[in-house]
């Protein structure tokens, strides 16, 4: 019988393109693509066998040892694919830790195949397996050779179950191909022994496996050549589902931003390709087959097994060395700030949320030192966990009276007593105990919930002013703090209004705080909100005045009234330079019809030096700290019965 080998030829073409793609497209790093260009190479093996020995036979071939040799290669390699799959799949899934001390599961991966290979070599003198005089014929252990594949393709569908939810569908899709198509075209050649589709139906499901699962475009970045963000957060949603342990390095450039802003996008991806060539150097000369990554604005990762803690160690400090000193790019000496930790995940940083957290922003909350910093540290589970968790912190806040608006006053120089007090939140939680304005106020403002805090913080105020308590207290208005956030949103001045007609506060009563940083935005909803409510009568104050980046022009626009000049000026009013600028910007606010007000005001020397500049009101621990509502009104009016005295 005649067999044709058109399948075989057209397979064979199919993975020899597929190899060349995998090349081209620099699919070879990563044991996962490295076993898949080993599949790809089994394959093309066991298609070129296939060929040859089919040839043999259609030629009737006397040539014992030239069949013996063809047949027994084909059915090597051929048999050899199905571990190969199997090892591929695990690969995917990254349990090899698992798997390390599993004596039972080596000797299932490993017996079958051996035995398999001790059968065919030995075949030309045992002829058990098959035999060529006469013509190709199966001897009594051929069935071992579907068993063994059987085995292994079991394992297979059995290991994708097992770990089903650590892919996409169509992932499941495109790896769970290869068990009908195998069976469908072995099926074909059974029933037509002279139509060899076998190793064709072989070849269309890599090349399914191809597109659906090893998609480079997909996990590698165009600039740097390394693995992109969602190859990361994949790799590490795979470690914490898994349970493997790795050793990572994080790497920031805490300057990157300001370097794209010098030499423009063209160039800081160029520099980003230089630096992911240093670290793909680092990795080839410490043999550390590290994962690489890079992530977005000058963030890379590295990560290490957990049995190459040394390694990552070593390459920690050459990338601290190889990035930390100038290099020349484009006739220009670019300076690089390298932030660097070393951290054991998931036994420093607890689960993959924290993770991507921490990564995000550790080098704007850590002084830059020059040095690989230990995850221990600088890593603060507490803060992340607020951060993760702060929608239900909020919630929990409102539902069980966490949040609590304390009172903090303001005392007037000219008229020798308070007469305003600034309104700021607190919140207390169950868990966390005291959670600081500086953590759950930027929290807040990424997750949304911003908007409904500072509607109840406005809330309680305009309830206090309503009250009897605040009419005895003879307070000219209640300052209370807008976020960046708050101001962008489109219905901040009507929920503003609607608030003050429900309790019947007169507009006068509120002094709303706006920061610098907020001052320097333009967009049309923050100016039209603005503008809407100085038209209803509410006065402004410029919060936080010398942190931010608002301009001069930005400040003259803004229906301002107060300027609140920050607790850094109060921290450097020995410094002689700064006490000429204080007294400049005193003297320039006044003549625009500003009233100034000192924040973070604790002795007498500094309530001394800022009255003789003229400033108008004093804020600070001096007078008192911010205390909760019942305690100001206390105050107040212990205060008042002073003065009266």
């Amino acid at each position: 019988m005649i067999k044709n080998t058109s399948f075989d030829v057209a397979a064979l073409v199919v993975l020899g393109l597929l190899f060349l793609s995998c090349i081209l497209r620099k699919m070879t790093n990563g044991l996962s693509n490295r076993l898949f260009l080993v599949g790809l190479g089994v394959a093309m093996c066991a298609t070129s066998f296939d060929i040859f020995a089919v040839n043999l036979d259609n030629a009737n071939s006397s040539n014992a040892a030239a069949l013996y040799f063809a047949h027994s290669g084909y059915l090597i390699t051929h048999c050899l694919s199905a571990p190969v799959y199997f090892l591929f799949v695990i690969s995917l899934t990254d349990t090899w830790h698992k798997l390390k001390n599993n004596r039972l599961f080596q000797v299932v991966l490993v017996v079958p195949f051996a035995l398999v290979l001790i059968a065919l070599t030995t075949n030309a003198k045992t002829q058990l397996v098959f035999t060529v005089e006469g013509g190709y014929k199966r001897g009594l252990l051929f069935p071992m050779l579907y068993i063994t594949t059987l085995l292994y393709v079991t394992m297979y569908v059995v290991y994708i179950i097992r770990y089903i939810n650590l892919f996409s569908l169509s992932k499941i899709i495109s790896i769970s191909a290869l068990v009908p198509i195998g069976l469908l075209t072995m099926l074909i050649q059974m029933v037509s022994p002279s139509t060899l589709i076998e190793m064709f139906g072989g070849a269309v499901s890599m090349l399914i496996v191809s597109v659906g699962v090893q998609r480079p475009e997909d996990f590698i970045d165009t600039f740097t050549g390394l693995m992109r963000h969602s190859a990361y957060a994949e790799d590490m949603k795979r470690v914490e589902t898994v349970g493997k342990h790795v050793n990572i390095i994080m790497i920031n450039i805490g300057n990157f931003s300001l370097l794209q802003s010098m030499v423009g996008y063209d160039q800081a991806t160029e520099i980003l390709g230089k630096i992911g060539y240093k670290l793909r150097n680092i990795n080839r000369k410490i043999h550390g087959n590290a994962d690489l990554y890079y992530l977005d604005r000058g963030r890379f990762r590295m990560v290490f097994s957990q049995t190459s803690r040394d390694k990552a160690e070593t390459a920690a400090e050459m990338v601290i060395e190889k990035l930390k000193h100038k290099f020349t790019f484009n006739g220009q000496d670019i300076n690089l700030f390298p932030f660097v930790v070393l951290a054991r995940y998931p036994d420093e940083i607890e689960n993959f949320k924290s993770l991507m957290s921490f990564g995000m922003d550790f080098h704007e909350n850590t002084h830059y030192t020059g040095k690989v910093m230990p995850a221990s540290e600088v890593y603060d589970q507490k803060k992340l966990d607020i951060v993760n968790n702060i929608d239900r912190i909020v919630d929990r806040a409102f539902t069980e009276n966490n949040f609590k608006v304390y009172y903090q006053p303001i005392y007037s120089v000219e008229r020798q007593k308070f007469v305003s007090a600034e309104a700021l939140l607190r919140l207390i939680d169950n868990d966390y105990g005291f959670i600081s304005p500086d953590l759950f106020i930027p929290a807040s403002e990424k997750s949304g919930a911003i908007h409904r805090i500072g509607e109840f913080v406005f809330e309680e105020v305009c309830r206090f002013i309503a009250s009897d308590e605040f009419e005895q207290l003879g307070l000219d208005y209640i300052e209370v703090n807008l976020s960046v956030a708050q101001c962008m949103h489109g219905d901040l001045a009507n929920k503003t209004i609607a608030i003050l007609e429900k309790y019947g506060v007169s507009s006068d009563k509120i002094n709303l705080e706006i920061t610098e940083t907020a001052a320097s935005y333009t967009q049309k909803v923050m100016t039209e909100n603005l503008e809407k409510l100085s038209e209803a009568g509410i006065k402004f104050s410029l919060d936080d005045y010398g942190t931010g980046y608002s301009n001069m022009k930005r400040v003259i626009q803004l229906p301002l009234e107060i300027i609140k000049l920050d607790k850094s000026f109060v921290d450097e009013m020995n410094n002689p330079k700064m006490w000429i600028f204080l007294g400049n910007t005193v003297k320039m606010m006044k003549d625009m019809d500003m009233k100034i007000v000192v924040e973070g005001v604790e002795t007498q020397e500094m309530l001394d030096k800022f009255t003789e500049i003229k400033c108008d009101y004093i804020q600070g621990y001096f007078f008192s700290k911010p205390i909760p509502k019942d305690d100001f009104v206390k105050f107040i009016m212990e205060n008042k019965d002073k003065n009266k005295k």
